[in-house]
């Protein structure tokens, strides 16, 4: 049997079928016969087919007859009413007319016959083919029935009574076969037919009051016709006169209201007329023509589109002039059509007012009046539909359309806006951050909802638009470049602060226990709260890392996706050690990362773009593992045990990168990754049994690394390989001189202990000779610029090789000390000694400055997009050349060549001599010192080591404050008594003070290491770190940079650590030793605002203020120690310098310090208790009392505690201050002006009590008694008056005289002030003015 045709087979195969059918001569399943009647069909059959043209195809295995029925039961049929049964009819051939058998379709199916047809083209006609039906012919018409019908069927009804009605058809063709000249009054308006019509006469078309209603069907029209027939004939036949006196005659027979009711009914029956008519000549010929064009002739048609053609256009120009029959357009919106009519004209003229911000397609921002053209799609808004570009108010909105390519695109125009505005592209040409305002508005849960989308092209696009919003390009590409630096593997956390400053100010237990009391809220917070502050933590908490991995292990993306992916990843293990452990257990994420694009055996990549991935070793996958291991060396522990880095790393690291079946620049990459990754590992100790596997490989990129650095020009990419596998071995030589460390009972030393290095010194030492030729390499390039910066890190890695080298080598105990120390003789008499010498390296030493932030602020400009939630390293794109980070910054080189030369000169004592960087002369140990205090306050966590080593070697060194021997506590003592202008004991004056104070240094330091303690874990941990103990390294991700590690003001700290012991020590007793806390403090702040004021310039004076009252505060008898009081009272005096006193602020914020006013009246309140007329202290109280100060600090004195004012026994030549300070400007706060008149009336207030004071009270109430403002209130001239008539009134004479005769202050007279002999004549007539009043009222003037 021959098998039937299958898919994919050509007609070869069917003619071979074919051949194949014929030679078996089978039978064929089809025959052809002529088609005959059906009742003749059985006849037929056994005769031949007859020969025909035609085609005729039978069945063979379906029967010729239908099958036999089955009789059924008797049944009396009942016919239907509308069809009878007729008694002609043959019921057999009912049946077969009625047969619904397959058999009966297709049993024979022969072609129909169209021989005899007659072939007709289609008629040539200008209009549209078929004609398009209008609901406005349906419209004109009345139904046929009541019932509802479809438009089709009425439209069919329509046709079929067109068709049937013969007379009407005539009339139409005898109407459309006029001559052109010849105008119907179908064709007019109506006020066109009222000028053709006779005079007076009106529109004739049919009866308006007479229509037949309530006659039946077609009598009612017809009879309504022949009365308006009638009508005509009548009116035709008169004449205008005779018309007009009817008309008169049947207007005075009417009713009034009737003839009004007519005339509106005619009225508006001609303005509806006259509306359709004109609405027809607006629409223009676009529907009428195209049904009327293939009957009507050509001269027929011209006259009626210049016709309508000539009325003007509507109000709105719209393409489509829309019409009432259309559908759904009973209520024509125009507003809503706007859209169809053209642009508007865009708006070119110049304007002060803001615009909103419009976007092209790739994120560029638009000019206001850029013309582009349509065609670029940038005008599909409705808003300034003129303006070109979509705001991101659009873009938001097209991000949730129905259509997944709109989506995508604008994911992709927001990705684009995001990166044009982290480059700062925009500038100062938007008002607002494009950041926060996208942030704002949800952009993040945007992204995160389009991740779960369905189709990869919105998904690629939100990913993009993820890495754009969390990735800084720049920022991944300096941590790269800065990772051989000096600590350059050591980064801070990319994490915002959001603690507050009270738990910042706590420690200890409460702090801890606050900490535990927050975590559990902020876990129970929503994603959007957590965005708010933290965007990394906001996304994870969306569970992000899920989707991410996802999508990389499913749905299988493109290249670009999939590096998206591993930026984003990057960055969130940036972000602290709590993202990276999640980032490391979301489980299959990193199995995936290490099975799919780390592979030990791939197939061949070529040059060309991949289209793939996927088992393809990727680059960033690498550097994903090495940021992760970064956060911590349990991480690395488990990278390196659970996923087997360890054959990764031997696979990509045997072969030279050129030897690896992958593109050049990714196996450069992807090697130098590797390199890294080890690095990193090493660091911690762990993954050093690597050594010995790839030790054949080391040596031989060691000995091909001058080959290398000799080619011309040098590849960026090579140079940072090379750097790489520098830093690799310098942390494997660490790692060699690890020793085993002493048992310790301290937990926090024993939790960083780790098991030993599994690297000897032996493995190690020969490594030496071959990086130091490198690096003479490296230096003979220094003189020349561009060969030096296009070296990038390789000096500075091969500088601290040999510091690592050197540092291992001494601290091995088997070894003979003679050797390395004559191994450093000769590398510095050969290679640093010449190289200290050489002119260029002086260059780079005067370039340094201007590549410092601090020196030149405009080598760093913050990002413009910087926020508080997402934080970044801050670079807008690649640094500038000069900058710290710059390609041609001196930074990296010189700071490894001073570690180098630090640990020589700490191993090898006598190489300080050679080196001329050894103890600074006397003229530059004032810079060393101010150097070494400007750094202490600025060191941030991490850097615990050296604040720890500066406190102990440099800050309290003598030999850094060269003015003790060179005359300074002498210049001190002459420059107080030329301020002063008076003689005082010798032996209590500043210089004595000085004195002492350098003499005290040990016991100052001692002080300042105990109360400026940091915490042993940081300390250590920072030790281990710069010291090269890799064992106990717990991290290279430094602690969050909350603040400094010791405050600007922390030459204060131990008194205000006395301060805060005082206040918290339920009985009151003072802490021990108490008095010589507070004396070495204090000599230390005289020494530093002596000699070393550049060192508090950070702190305010009144912040210095401040911390000078905590000293009183502390209990009730360290103020009267001797010498806390000299002490004091030369800092009190330093601060009332006239250089000083103008910045004396209290009025603004101070730092540390919640209210100053709630510190001055609890230090008043401490005054009042234990003071006893203290002078010293009574300064200090009526310090912050000068006029320029808050109003609340002296109605704390006068209205809370008076009786103070008796023990402010201090004279008035003991003033810090001058006494203007006190009474200028004069006094207008009229409560305080009536606590003082009230203090002096009392006798709360008197000159041998408080002469200070009385001289400030005396003075300000006499300005406001006499003072004439006539802009002053009611009420203050009520309480003038009064106080002036009270004083008149007074019995002292003497406080009379003074408030009355007061001229100026003078703080030589006892008193204070000057007083006027006689009153001037103004006063006196002001007196007498208001005392004349008090006579006439009977009131005595005694």
């Amino acid at each position: 049997m021959l098998s039937r045709p299958k898919p994919g087979e050509s007609e070869v195969d069917l003619l071979r079928f074919q051949s194949q059918f014929i030679e078996a001569g089978a039978a064929p399943a089809v025959k052809l016969v002529k088609k005959g009647s059906r009742k003749g069909a059985s006849a037929n059959l056994d005769q031949p087919p007859l020969q025909d043209h035609r085609d005729v195809v039978m069945l063979d295995n379906l029967p010729d007859l239908p099958p036999a029925l089955v009789p059924a039961p008797p049944k009396r049929a009942k016919p239907s009413p509308g069809h009878p049964l007729a008694d002609h009819e043959d019921p057999e051939e009912r049946l077969n007319r009625h047969d619904q058998h397959i058999t009966a379709v297709l049993n024979k199916i022969i072609e129909r016959d169209t021989s005899s047809l007659t072939v007709n083209l289609p008629v040539p006609s200008g209009v549209a083919f078929p004609p398009v039906f209008h609901r406005s012919q349906e419209r004109q018409r009345k139904p046929a029935t009541s019932g509802k019908r479809s438009i089709f069927a009425q439209e069919i009804a329509a046709r079929r009574v067109s068709e049937a009605s013969v007379p009407s058809v005539r009339g139409v063709v005898s109407t459309l076969d006029q001559p052109e000249d010849a105008v119907t009054c179908e064709s007019l308006t109506p006020r066109e037919q009222d000028q053709q019509l006779p005079w007076g006469s009106h529109d004739f078309q049919g009866p308006h009051l007479v229509t037949g209603k309530g006659l039946k069907g077609q009598e009612a029209k017809q009879e309504a016709q022949t009365i308006h027939e009638e009508n005509i004939a009548r009116l035709q036949a008169m004449t205008p006169e005779e018309i007009l006196q009817e008309q008169q005659r049947l207007l005075a027979q009417l009713d009034p209201s009737l003839v009004s009711f007519l005339r509106s009914r005619s009225h508006t029956h001609e303005q509806a007329e006259e509306k359709a008519t004109k609405e027809q000549r607006a629409e223009g010929p676009s529907v009428e023509v195209i049904g009327e064009e293939p009957i009507m002739p050509t001269s027929a048609s011209e006259p009626r589109q210049e016709d309508e053609l000539e009325p003007g256009a509507p109000a709105l120009a719209l393409p489509v002039v829309p019409r009432k029959e259309w559908l759904h357009m009973d209520t024509v919106e125009l507003d809503k059509l706007h859209w169809t009519q053209d642009l508007p004209p865009l708006r070119r003229q110049q304007t002060q007012e803001r615009m909103q911000a419009r976007f092209s397609l790739q994120g560029e921002l638009l000019a206001p009046d850029a013309d582009l053209p349509t065609h670029l799609g940038l005008h599909h808004h409705g808003e300034e539909a003129e303006r070109a570009g979509y705001s991101l108010q659009e873009l938001f909105h097209l991000t949730r359309s129905q259509v997944s390519q709109q989506r995508a695109l604008a994911l992709h125009v927001l990705a684009q806006v995001i990166s044009r505005a982290q480059a700062g592209e925009f500038g100062d040409r938007l008002v607002g951050s494009v950041l926060r305002l996208l942030l704002d508005a949800g952009f993040l849960f945007l992204l995160r909802f389009s991740l779960d989308d369905r189709v990869d092209g919105v998904i690629a696009a939100a990913v993009r638009a993820l890495r754009a919003l969390l990735v800084a390009p720049a920022d991944e590409e300096l941590l790269d470049n800065t990772f051989s630096w000096y600590h350059g593997a050591v980064v801070f956390p990319l994490m915002p602060s959001q603690e507050d400053k009270e738990d910042e100010d706590e420690e200890g237990g409460p702090s801890r226990e606050k900490a535990k009391r927050k975590s559990p809220e902020e876990g129970n917070q929503p994603p959007s709260d957590l965005a708010r502050h933290d965007v990394i933590k906001g996304l994870l908490a969306t569970n992000l890392l899920p989707r991410l991995r996802y999508v990389l292990e499913v749905t299988c993306p493109g290249p670009s996706v999939v590096l998206d992916i591993l930026a984003v990843l990057i960055r969130l293990a940036r972000h602290s050690l709590e993202s990276a452990t999640r980032v490391l257990e979301c489980p299959r994420l990193i199995e995936t990362i290490v099975r799919e694009f780390l592979p030990t055996s791939w197939s061949p990549v070529g040059l060309g773009p991949t289209p793939s991935l996927h088992k393809v070793p990727c680059a960033a996958a690498m550097k994903l593992l090495r940021v992760l291991a970064s956060a911590g060396r349990n991480i690395a522990a488990r990278l390196l045990s659970s996923f087997d880095l360890r054959s990764c790393l031997c696979r990509f690291l045997a072969e030279a990168p050129q030897e690896l079946a992958l593109p050049a620049e990714e196996a450069e990459v992807l090697n130098t990754e590797s390199f890294r990754l080890w690095a990193v590992a090493a660091s911690y100790g762990q993954g050093c049994d690597l050594y010995r596997e790839l030790y054949p490989v080391l040596i031989r990129a060691l000995q091909v690394m001058p080959k290398e650095l000799s080619t011309h020009p040098l590849q960026p990419l090579s140079m940072q390989r090379i750097a790489s596998l520098l830093t690799v071995l310098t942390q494997l030589t660490l790692a060699a001189s690890s020793t085993a460390l002493e048992p310790s009972s301290d937990s926090a030393e024993t939790s960083l202990l780790a098991t030993p290095s599994l690297i000897t010194w032996t493995q190690v030492s020969g490594l030496q000779p071959l990086v130091e030729p490198c690096l003479r390499q490296t230096l003979k390039l220094l003189p020349r610029p561009e060969m030096w910066s296009a070296l990038g890190p390789v000096p500075t890695a091969c500088f601290l090789f040999l510091d690592a080298y050197y540092q291992a080598w001494s601290q091995q105990p088997d070894l003979c000390p003679g050797d390395w120390l004559q191994d450093m003789e000769r590398l510095s008499e050969e290679l640093l000694l010449p190289l200290l010498s050489q002119p260029t390296l002086g260059s780079l030493w005067d370039s340094l400055g201007c590549c410092s932030p601090l020196c030149n602020p405009q080598s760093y400009a913050p990002a413009p997009e910087a926020l508080p939630s997402l934080l970044s390293l801050g670079c807008t794109g690649r640094c500038p050349p000069l900058s710290l980070a710059g390609s041609a910054s001196p930074f990296p080189v010189l700071t490894s060549l001073l570690s180098l030369l630090n640990t020589l000169a700490r191993i090898h004592k006598g190489l300080c001599g050679q080196a001329t960087l050894q103890s600074a002369p006397a003229t530059n140990a004032a810079l060393h010192h101010g150097m070494s205090l400007a750094l202490l306050s600025r060191l941030l966590p991490g850097s615990e080591h050296l604040a720890h080593e500066l406190l102990l070697n440099c800050v309290f060194r003598l030999e850094f404050l060269p003015e003790r021997a060179s005359g300074g506590p002498e210049a001190a003592d002459f420059s107080d008594q030329l301020s002063l202008e008076s003689s005082r004991d010798p032996g209590c004056g500043r210089g004595a003070l000085l004195a002492q104070a350098c003499q005290d240094l040990p016991s100052i330091r001692s002080c300042y290491l105990t109360h400026c303690s940091l915490a042993r874990a940081s300390l250590l941990a920072s030790q281990a770190l710069y010291r090269g103990e890799l064992q106990r390294v717990p991290a290279l991700l430094l602690p969050l940079p909350k603040e400094p590690l010791l405050p600007t003001d922390w030459p204060f700290l131990p008194l205000i650590h006395l301060y805060h012991q005082a206040t918290d020590t339920p009985s009151g007793l003072p802490p021990a030793d108490t008095v010589g806390t507070a004396m070495r403090a204090l000599q230390w702040v005289l020494v530093l605002e002596s000699w070393r004021p550049q060192a508090l310039q950070a702190v305010p004076p009144a912040a210095r203020l401040a911390r000078l009252m905590c000293v009183f505060l502390v209990d009730s008898e360290l103020f009267r120690e001797t010498p806390i009081q000299r002490l004091v009272a030369a800092l009190l005096t330093r601060l009332c310098q006239p250089e000083v006193l103008p910045n004396l602020n209290l009025d603004c914020p101070l730092p540390g310090l919640a209210s100053f006013p709630d510190l001055y009246a609890n230090f008043l309140e401490h005054f009042e208790a234990v003071s006893f007329g203290d002078h010293l202290f009574g300064a200090l109280v009526l310090l912050p009392l000068q006029r320029r100060f808050s109003v609340t600090l002296r109605l704390a004195l006068f209205g809370e505690h008076v009786g103070a004012l008796r023990a402010l026994g201090l004279p008035l030549t003991q003033l810090p201050v001058s006494l203007e300070c006190y009474t200028g400007p004069p006094e207008d706060n009229l409560a305080l002006l009536q606590l003082y008149f009230q203090a002096l009336v009392t006798g709360a207030l008197r000159p041998h009590w408080c002469p200070v004071l009385y001289a400030v009270t005396v003075a300000h109430v006499n300005s406001f008694i006499f003072s004439q403002d006539p802009k002053s209130s009611d009420k203050v001239k009520a309480a003038r008056r009064s106080m002036l008539q009270k004083t008149w009134l007074l019995a002292d004479e003497g406080l009379r005289q003074h408030l009355l005769h007061y001229k100026l202050p003078n703080s030589t007279l006892p008193e204070g002030f000057e007083l006027y002999p006689l009153l001037p004549p103004l006063r006196q007539q002001y007196l007498e003015r208001l005392t004349s009043g008090m006579t006439q009222n009977g009131v005595s003037e005694t």
